[in-house]
């Protein structure tokens, strides 16, 4: 109800921008922001943190409540009291994120990751019912774990600011390590690729001992001959290239 439109408002900085003639780098440079991060707002990728509302309305010489309409006011016109209500939920809305729905969020997250935990166990009990060997799953079900427990319940959901400002290529959070050379990390495409380690968490505890069991059971000699390396491929290569497309389609 709250969410200023983002392109609107970089249509906004750019033109205040060009008007007082700054470039990108050198409105960047007053702010002490990266160039890149002038480029995102105004492209409608992102809006300012809350600290930098005030000293950018300065340097465009506007006020911050037009930065929050993205529009001219006249000096002369008053706004109502609704009005001055409504942006400063606005403002707030961008400055923090709601608690109570980031706490609801959290709570589905983790009963996805404890469902897909349960299934996991159920289809691994099955096919060890049915004499299936279920050696060859443990170590993917246990990547599926790990990766799932860090992404479910240990994630954070926003980088540091230096990310915006600088073209980091990995990060690190207790014992999880991502290295992701050629792709930059930062809080445009963060969000998207966690909700994809997310989503591949979940495929593969529920759905890989699913398709082991299909070939296994139905087409032994497919899975003797080529097992091995379609997992690796199903596994690994529906892992890390949709990764790198997701990381570069938001970076």
């Amino acid at each position: 109800m709250y969410e200023i439109d983002k392109k609107k408002f970089g249509a906004f900085v750019s033109e205040h921008r060009k008007a007082k003639g700054y470039t990108q780098k050198a409105l960047a440079e007053r702010l002490f922001i990266s160039d890149k991060a002038i480029s995102k707002w105004e492209t409608g990728m992102s809006i300012p943190d809350a600290a930098l509302w005030m000293p950018l309305a300065d340097i465009l010489g506007v006020t911050v409540t037009e930065l929050l309409l993205s529009r001219d006011i006249e000096k002369s016109s008053q706004m109502t009291s609704d009005q001055v209500e409504t942006l400063v939920k606005q403002a707030i809305h961008c400055s923090e994120e709601n608690p109570v729905r980031a706490h609801q969020i959290r709570r589905q997250r983790i009963a996805a990751y404890c469902i897909s935990l349960l299934v996991c166990c159920a289809e691994n009990l099955f096919l060890f019912l049915l004499d299936a060997s279920i050696v060859p799953l443990l170590t993917f079900d246990l990547l599926g774990i790990i990766f799932g427990a860090y992404a479910f319940l240990l994630a954070k959901e926003k980088l540091p600011a230096y990310y915006d400002e600088n073209r980091i290529t990995s990060y690190s959070n207790g014992f999880f390590r991502m290295n992701t050379p050629g792709l930059a990390l930062n809080n445009s495409n963060w969000p998207h690729i966690m909700d994809f380690i997310r989503t591949w968490t979940i495929s593969i505890l529920v759905g890989y001992p699913a398709l082991y069991g299909v070939l296994c059971l139905q087409f032994p000699s497919v899975w003797n001959a080529a097992g091995t390396y379609l997992t690796l491929a199903i596994v690994l290569g529906g892992l890390f290239i949709p990764l790198y497309l997701i990381g570069k389609k938001y970076e």
